[in-house]
């Protein structure tokens, strides 16, 4: 073949083995490549092949819709289009182009770098920021020690007989889920042992009466609080169907005292209450050191959740009530400080005692199994006014039975409870009544679940009068409240509340009566409150 009808061919050594030796002839090697004679030299064949032109054309229709939907779909086509259109210019601008992409990469090259420079430092700046800012910003105040008594209102069942239907102790672990609803952290049961009148021989305090139901019940509702996060505390005072509390020989019956206490913790019993805890301690001293260290011992060995020991007394005043905490050791004492109608006299109390023993060892009463109801303490109309106050108050409310529907009195303190299905005999306007008190209890009650500042937050009293007090409850920097009450029957009464740890103005949250809208904003300086109603405002805190 001639020099001009042949292509460009170039040399390729190929170590041949012993049968590949033989000459190549054009047939054999195929159509692939126009083979000229060749030689063989010692094993060596030199092959002429053609040269050809290596020209990147893209990926053609065919190639891309095999690709298409794949995850690199997107980059692949994109690609494709970028380097066509380049190597097109390629061909026509070679020198240019050459120049062009050594200026360009070496500047990308700068930039990119540049870019990624500006990103960490960027990126530190920003760590620096968030540093400073968290250095700066105030320390969030440690929260204090607090027990599961203080976290919301105890709920008090003096005759279970009277409290359900069944009038035992399984009608009392059927009704649990609705105490739950009411944000109730702990039941105080019975007294529910084995005990006749001024009769110490047959005081039998490890046994269930007949009429409260049995052990089994007993466990059952045991079972039932404590799966719904709600405790139970067992009234204990011997004689509770005599006319004192303790028997004469008050000795005697500490000492079976300490046995009992021991079996009813073994049942999962969360505390104790004793009413008359002033006269037993001081009748039985040292004995009484004996069933309060017992108590307190078993708080630190069962899953580190304590035990509680509750006293009752009917004192009063916030000197006795004082000395009565200091001398029984209980850890919290029911007492008819609240119980008085003038609003000096509960604010001058709240004041004495917070300022003694601040809050975790605060209870806040006005009823009770021996004092009654609160609806019939307070009346009808001050019934939501002392929600307000008790749930809002540094301590542990403590309501009777029913207080949360307004429940009366009557002939006895331990009037049949009313259910919504048992509630047949009642009128419109009561079942209305009762429904409206219920309402407003749990709105109040979770509210205190879920405000630090309302379950554990400083008292600040603001005023006071023969009529009407004001405090705010603050914790931190959460939101702030306000309470204003009004025990008058007639008068409004307009608050000119003035303080360095209050706003101007606030929003209303509750009321008692309809003249206030909840987010209405109010005018601290003017703040009327009607006849026998509660306010509760908030405001945010500001540094």
């Amino acid at each position: 073949m001639s020099n001009k009808s042949e292509v460009d061919m170039k040399d390729v050594e190929l170590n041949e083995v012993e049968q590949e030796k033989q000459p190549m002839t054009e047939g054999e090697a195929g159509n692939n490549y126009a083979i000229s004679p060749v030689s063989e030299k010692n094993g060596i064949v030199k092959v002429k092949i053609p040269d050809e032109e290596s020209k990147f054309t893209g990926l053609s229709k065919e190639e891309l819709m095999k690709v298409a939907g794949t995850p690199g779909y997107g980059t692949h086509l994109w690609l494709n289009l970028i380097f066509f259109q380049i190597l097109q210019f390629v061909d026509a601008n070679d020198l240019i182009t050459g120049i062009f992409f050594s200026f360009f990469l070496n500047r990308w090259v700068k930039v990119r770098w540049a870019l990624l420079i500006l990103f960490w430092l960027g990126w530190l700046g920003m760590l620096a920021g968030a540093i400073a800012i968290i250095i700066q910003a105030p320390r969030c105040k440690p929260l204090p020690e607090m027990n599961w008594w203080n976290y919301g209102p105890l709920y008090q069942i003096g005759d279970v007989n009277s409290f359900t239907k069944s009038s035992d102790l399984k009608g009392v672990a059927e009704k649990v889920q609705a105490m739950d609803e009411l944000k109730v952290k702990g039941l105080i049961i019975g007294p529910i042992h084995v005990s006749s009148e001024d009769e110490p021989e047959e005081l039998k305090l490890t046994e269930i009466s007949k009429e409260a139901g049995n052990l089994i019940q007993f466990r059952e509702l045991i079972k039932a609080a404590h799966k719904r996060g709600i405790s139970v505390v067992l009234d204990l005072t011997p004689n509770y169907k005599g006319k004192e509390p303790w028997f004469a020989d008050a000795v005697s019956t500490v000492v079976k005292l300490e046995p009992a206490l021991m079996h009813w913790l073994e049942e999962g019993v969360d505390g104790f209450l004793f009413y008359g805890v002033e006269k037993v301690s001081t009748a039985a001293q040292s004995l009484w050191e004996d069933v309060e260290v017992l108590i307190h011992n078993q708080t630190e060995s069962v899953e580190k959740k304590k035990r509680v020991l509750i006293g009752v007394t009917e004192q009063s005043s916030p000197d006795d009530v004082i000395a009565v905490l200091n001398k029984t050791g209980v850890d919290l004492l029911l007492t008819g400080a609240l119980r008085s109608t003038s609003a000096l006299d509960i604010a001058h109390t709240v004041d004495r005692l917070y300022s003694t023993y601040g809050q975790t060892r605060l209870a806040w009463n006005i009823g009770g199994r021996i004092a009654g109801h609160l609806a019939s303490l307070v009346g009808f109309a001050k019934v939501k006014l002392s929600y307000l106050l008790l749930l809002t108050l540094p301590g542990t409310p403590v309501f009777n039975y029913g207080d949360e529907i307004g429940l009366q009195d009557n002939e006895t303190k331990n009037p049949t409870m009313e259910w919504e299905d048992s509630q047949e005999n009642l009128t419109v306007s009561k079942k209305d009544e009762m429904t409206t008190f219920c309402k407003f209890f749990k709105t109040v009650s979770e509210k205190r679940s879920k405000e630090r500042s309302l379950q554990h937050g400083e008292y600040l009293p603001l005023f006071n009068s023969t009529s009407a007090m004001a405090y705010v409850r603050s914790w931190d920097q959460n939101e702030r409240y306000l309470i204003a009450l009004n025990w008058h029957l007639e008068e409004t009464v307009t608050l000119h509340l003035k303080h360095a740890e209050i706003p101007d103005h606030a929003t209303v949250v509750f009321s008692t009566s309809d003249d206030k809208r909840v987010d209405e904003v109010i005018n601290l300086a003017q703040l009327e409150v009607k006849p026998e109603q509660g306010i509760m405002l908030k405001f945010p805190y500001t540094p």
